[in-house]
């Protein structure tokens, strides 16, 4: 008898439907590829390169970002309290460390919390929105701190996304656009209603082409909401208070839930660029815009200059949602117990950094600033050379820790992908990833105009790791571009 045990075959008969549907990410097949690698090198197979440089994920530490001083120290005295008498710490941290504690239960982080996380890390986070915001209020009942802004994201679009309604769930969203996202929606049954941002423009997300996309989705589902990000991702715009007030004006209009992902706002750089939030610029618009426009905000400790991937901290702001609708949140955000206590403590430091005068400062300021150098040197870096090598075009980059250039193959190159049965761009990675040790993302996961071809890459490196990918990334191109011709 062949074929799988009657019990598993049960399993796989009763699984969602939505779940079997939702999409093999492109990763897959380059997160392969380079398991494959990294074993011959282990084994001694000579390759052009003695180690595989990663830059698919916006994971700065796994990038080579060192960790902020500041926020390991604290950390360590929370997890090894016998720190916190100790001076081989500064003072500050042991101070910090010892309030964290004393506002956990049992003076331990291995405590649950509350649903909404730690109160007064939530009031801290609330009075961090205020001082953000212009003294926007930012009532902490409305806040929940999750693992991660993804999800919290998901835990709302469980909340908006009605599964068993005759007519499918749609959400508007980005044209590129980060793949946890779409995959969420997937895995909920819903349709995802592409709105395309123009890259000729920066990649400026345009209310012409919301409406188009609002109006193609006539007949095929029920449009509730309109999901931006902002800095983009992977896009690297930033919206300006005109285009967000076209925005707020268009969701009000069309009575549309606005979920914004904000988690890159500490990352910009841009000349003449700023970060203003959804909620700043929804009050600032002041009644009855303020007052009935239904809006999730979102950020993370994972994200910026603090780098915690791995902790899971981050948040969602909520404005104007219907109290009894907010009854039904907490139910959702509940069954999760609350968020990985360190990660809340991350969340904390993040919105309450060392302050002139403090005696951790000077290194955090030193540490902090040695990032986003980094940052702004590997930018510019990319770009001179991406625009410099042919097929290549990468559009300014204002915001956010990537670049995602368009890469224009030459035919050969598209019908060598058909056969082999990769799309075009991940042909491209694959080939990079084998011949010169560089993994980076295909645009194809992120969703991108018919006919064109993209790649993403993280460019919060240090600068020494972004020399040797650019530099990898060039004599391959110059080959490749070759080889196809």
């Amino acid at each position: 008898m062949t074929g799988l045990p009657q019990t598993e075959m049960s399993v796989l008969q009763e699984m969602s439907p939505n779940l079997k549907q939702m999409r093999q990410l492109e990763y897959a097949v380059l997160a392969r590829q380079a398991i494959r690698i990294r074993e011959e090198l282990k084994q001694g197979v000579r390759k052009p390169y003695k180690e595989v440089i990663d830059v698919c994920w916006g994971d700065p530490h796994s990038a080579g970002v060192k960790p902020l001083s500041f926020v390991r120290q604290v950390l360590a005295a929370c997890l090894y309290p016998q720190l916190v008498n100790s001076d081989k710490l500064p003072v500050d941290v042991r101070q910090r460390a010892q309030r964290l504690l004393q506002e956990c239960s049992g003076g331990s982080v291995g405590s649950y919390t509350a649903t909404r996380g730690i109160p007064e890390i939530v009031q801290r986070v609330s009075e961090f929105i205020t001082r953000r915001d212009g003294g926007a209020p930012s009532p902490s009942e409305n806040i929940y701190i999750s693992p991660g802004s993804q999800w919290a994201l998901n835990n709302m679009l469980k909340i908006l996304v009605n599964s068993e309604a005759s007519t499918r769930t749609g959400v508007l969203t980005p044209v590129p656009c980060h793949s946890t996202t779409t995959l969420s929606l997937e895995g909920l049954g819903a349709v995802i209603v592409p709105y395309y941002l123009s890259e000729r423009q920066g990649w400026e997300l345009q209310v012409e082409e919301l409406k188009r996309s609002l109006e193609a989705a006539k007949g095929v589902c029920n449009p509730v909401a309109l999901y931006v990000i902002n800095p983009g991702n992977p896009s690297g715009h930033i919206q300006s208070r005109k285009s967000m007030q076209e925005v707020i004006r268009f969701v009000s209009e069309k009575r549309l839930f606005l979920l914004a992902d904000e988690v890159y706002q500490e990352c910009v750089y841009g000349e003449n660029s700023e970060f203003v939030s959804y909620k700043r610029v929804l009050a600032e618009m002041g009644p009855p815009l303020s007052d009935t426009v239904e809006l999730a905000s979102f950020h993370s400790a994972s994200k910026g200059y603090m780098g915690e991937c791995g902790l899971r901290g981050g948040y969602v702001e909520l404005v104007n949602l219907d109290p009894a609708v907010m009854i039904y949140i907490y139910k959702i955000f509940s069954k999760d117990s609350c968020a990985p206590v360190l990660g809340q403590m991350a969340l904390d430091l993040m919105v309450n950094p060392p302050q002139p005068g403090d005696p951790s400062y000077p290194l955090y300021d030193e540490e902090k600033q040695h990032i986003r150098t980094a940052l702004v040197h590997n930018v510019k870096k990319a770009r001179a050379v991406l625009n410099s090598l042919p097929g290549f075009c990468c559009q300014p980059v204002e915001a956010g820790i990537f670049v995602f250039p368009r890469i224009h193959l030459p035919p050969k190159a598209i019908q060598k992908a058909k056969e082999v049965g990769l799309k075009p761009d991940t042909f491209y990675c694959t080939r990079l990833l084998e011949e010169a040790g560089v993994m980076v993302s295909p645009g194809c996961e992120y969703g991108q105009e018919e006919g064109t071809f993209h790649i993403r890459f993280c460019i919060m490196t240090p600068e020494d790791i972004m020399e040797e990918v650019l530099k990898r990334l060039t004599s391959f191109h110059t080959q490749f571009m070759e080889d196809f011709s």
